[in-house]
């Protein structure tokens, strides 16, 4: 035993791909998924000691900064055997400002689970992990957790999940009361609509002591004044279960009993099939309700030979085709690097390993970089421990050092088989400061600390001004860009100076035009001729300029120069509008242009591009956009108006309000550059009794005054 991990065999035969389970716990910040972590851990014996996310001694959250603040950051992988499954988990953050690490982790997950606070129900993150789980397309359960806290409500948050999410729960839970132990009818147990028995728990004190308490589940029949509802949500099961199995649908009918096994079987089929969401109670915090989510884990989610085989592209065809792997050891190697960690002696790369095996001291292939990258070691990686192995296969989830030239989101394969897995979209950074080193000495390292942390965090940029000199670092939110600081002081002796945060602004074209980029002119006694001509036009779009091949000529040689125009005219308008922010929201399309004899050489295409996209700015003129944030703001009855004045003060529209457990909750657009230091400023307009979230929505029109002063 290693600190409370139990070591495997360094050379493992491979797993049946049945018995595995690669899962995420995900959900808003503060809805208990660290806590549930930690639970699930020592109630698979993995860990030996319970940590508590208030005293910074949980196992996933182990970097400084997370225990220090109390909040997960960095998502952390571990590895726990409950029965006969091996789960491979991985807790990720809740907060919007590291929301890269929910979307890499769940475009490699299989399953997960969506944790939700029964108090404030489905808040602004939990639709945000909800809709990049779509993305997806993971099945996932939910665990309806805090049913302990004051104010708690398990059919009020089933009611949102269904509303809000546009999912379909499906109820295999029923609490025993709702609230802590001084409340009339306190949380003390859960009713399990598939077996219909009440199940209760040893008190947190009994179940920390370990040994037989652990499994001291106390099952019992249903109480009468449960009877009812229990009654009620059971046959909503049943009938819910009909589609899904034939065999139900006859016992049902019969009124004959229907064997668990055979309900379980039905849930599962739904929940891989991503019909129904199976919905769980429990505590985290007073551990009521683990043993259930465990089992639900094994029984409901899927094994990666239950999810479709993994969809990619064959790079040595053209065009490359579509392709599929199946998660089986003896086919070729495929994997996607979906994490890095940046270090002195060598990065860590995270690889989900889809097909085939590999093993340490091989070779593979990265088919977008074009070049073979060596896998010195593999590593079995436990939170913030590491056991080497020299092996892994169809289905696991390892660290591997060795890659140099891969980034996240890369594909690394048999090089005999090529294959390129979609790769991971990262949401685009909305503000960014300015900092420079104490001493000009630290320059360069700076710039080589800051280069190592844009390689380990996609929503990270560093870039050098060069109008000014100075070092813009951008990230998700000041949280991101708070936490950068502090590594930078604290992991490598860099004192900095920063300077105000500022807003990450785009341009979008005014209105549609039509125009012709044309270049005739002698450069190093060689006359230039060429001609672009495209149509640029604003789109509802959040993303950056879309750039369109318009014109598909059947002659090679014209095929080959419409293809230079559309790539030339995509790299022009990367530079950005007149304001020299990027463009956004706008769709040109590259037209048929005039052909001269002899035909453009590839300098002239550039240049007539570069004076097309030019004109389109000049002819159509330019908006500036300012991101705006959704924000969400829990306050009392009584601060109400206080709150809402605050916000109309900083140019909010309020979208909605409602009443959340007992508790006023606003939904408002606000525009980021006029939410800086809001935390403190609703704190003390609520005398601290508000608390609020805020996550990027759109990108709007930014007011007048904003566009005449910009520079």
């Amino acid at each position: 035993m290693i600190s409370g991990f139990p070591l495997r065999s360094q050379t493992r035969m491979a797993r049946k791909l049945e018995n595995i389970r690669n899962i995420g716990i995900v959900a808003h910040i503060d809805a208990g998924k660290t806590t549930l972590t930690e639970r699930l851990l020592f109630y698979t014996k993995t860990s030996h000691r319970l940590g508590e996310v208030d005293r910074g001694t949980t196992i996933t959250d182990f970097d400084p900064e997370e225990q220090e603040r109390g909040i997960t950051i960095y998502s952390a992988a571990v590895s726990f055997q409950w029965k006969d499954v091996t789960v491979n988990l991985i807790d990720t953050p809740g907060h919007v400002d590291f929301t890269a690490e929910v979307e890499r982790s769940l475009r490699v997950l299989d399953g997960a689970v969506v944790v939700f606070s029964a108090r404030e129900g489905v808040e602004a993150q939990s639709e945000t992990v909800w809709r990049q789980a779509d993305k997806y397309g993971v099945p996932r359960l939910a665990l309806v957790n805090k049913l302990d806290r004051e104010g708690a409500d398990f059919f009020g948050t089933i009611d949102q999940i269904e509303k809000r999410l546009s999912a379909t729960p499906l109820v295999l839970h029923v609490p025993l009361g709702e609230g802590p132990p001084h409340v009339k009818d306190p949380f003390r147990g859960i009713v399990d609509l598939v077996e219909m028995q009440l199940l209760t728990f040893p008190p947190k004190d009994e179940a920390l002591a370990g040994g037989a308490a652990l499994a001291a589940i106390e099952k019992s029949p249903i109480p009468e004044e449960l009877a009812g509802i229990a009654a009620d949500y059971r046959e909503q099961l049943v009938s819910t279960l009909f589609d899904f199995s034939d065999e139900i649908a006859e016992l049902a009918m019969n009124e004959a009993p229907i064997p668990p096994d055979l309900m379980r079987k039905a849930i599962r089929q739904a929940t891989i099939g991503r019909k129904v969401v199976p919905v769980l109670a429990g505590s985290a915090l007073d551990c009521i309700g683990i043993q259930p989510v465990l089992d639900a884990i094994a029984w409901y989610l899927p094994s990666p030979a239950d999810v479709p085989p993994v969809e990619g592209l064959d790079p040595a065809k053209k065009p490359p085709a579509p392709t599929v792997r199946k998660p089986d050891p003896k086919a070729p190697f495929s994997g996607l690097v979906f994490k890095i960690i940046a270090e002195k002696h060598g990065d860590l790369y995270f690889v989900r390993v889809y097909s085939g095996t590999l093993k340490a001291g091989s070779r593979a292939w990265n088919p977008l970089r074009q070049k073979k990258e060596n896998i010195a070691q593999l590593w079995h990686v436990q939170a913030d421990r590491r056991e080497q192995i020299e092996e892994a296969f169809a289905g696991d989830i390892v660290g591997v050092i060795g890659p140099r030239a891969s980034v996240t989101g890369d594909t690394l394969c048999d090089a005999n088989a090529p294959i390129v897995l979609e790769s991971i979209q990262f949401p685009e950074t909305v503000i960014s400061m300015a900092i420079e080193p104490e001493t000009s000495l630290e320059r360069k390292k700076l710039a080589d600390t800051l280069e190592m942390m844009k390689r380990q965090d996609p929503t990270f940029r560093a870039v050098e001004s060069e109008e000014t000199g100075q070092t813009l670092i951008s990230g998700m939110g000041e949280l991101h860009l708070e936490v950068i600081r502090h590594r930078l002081e604290r992991d490598f002796n860099l004192t900095c100076r920063v300077h105000k945060p500022r807003v990450s602004y785009k341009e979008t074209l005014a209105k549609a035009v039509t125009v012709k980029g044309e270049i005739n002119r002698q450069v190093g006694g060689q006359t230039l001729v060429g001609t672009v001509s495209l149509r640029a036009e604003p789109i509802d779009d959040q993303t950056g300029p879309i750039v369109e091949q318009g014109w598909f000529p059947e002659s090679e040689s014209l095929a080959a120069l419409a293809a230079l125009m559309t790539q030339s005219v995509r790299e022009s308008a990367e530079r950005g509008g007149l304001k020299g922010c990027p463009l956004w929201g706008v769709r040109i399309t590259v037209l048929e242009s005039p052909i001269p004899d002899p035909p453009p050489s590839d300098v002239a295409v550039r240049m007539a591009a570069a004076e097309a996209i030019d004109r389109m700015l000049d002819a159509a003129g330019t908006v500036l956009l300012e991101p705006v944030m959704r924000v969400e703001v829990s306050v009392p009855e009584e601060h109400l108006g206080d709150v809402i004045n605050d916000l109309q003060q900083r140019r909010a529209i309020i979208t909605a309000t409602e009443i959340r457990g007992g508790v006023n909750v606003l939904t408002a657009e606000a525009p980021l550059a006029s939410m800086f230091g809001y935390s403190a400023a609703v704190r003390s307009v609520s005398q601290g009794r508000a608390s609020f979230t805020m996550a990027p929505l759109k990108y709007g029109p930014a007011p007048s005054e904003t566009a005449e002063a910009f520079v």
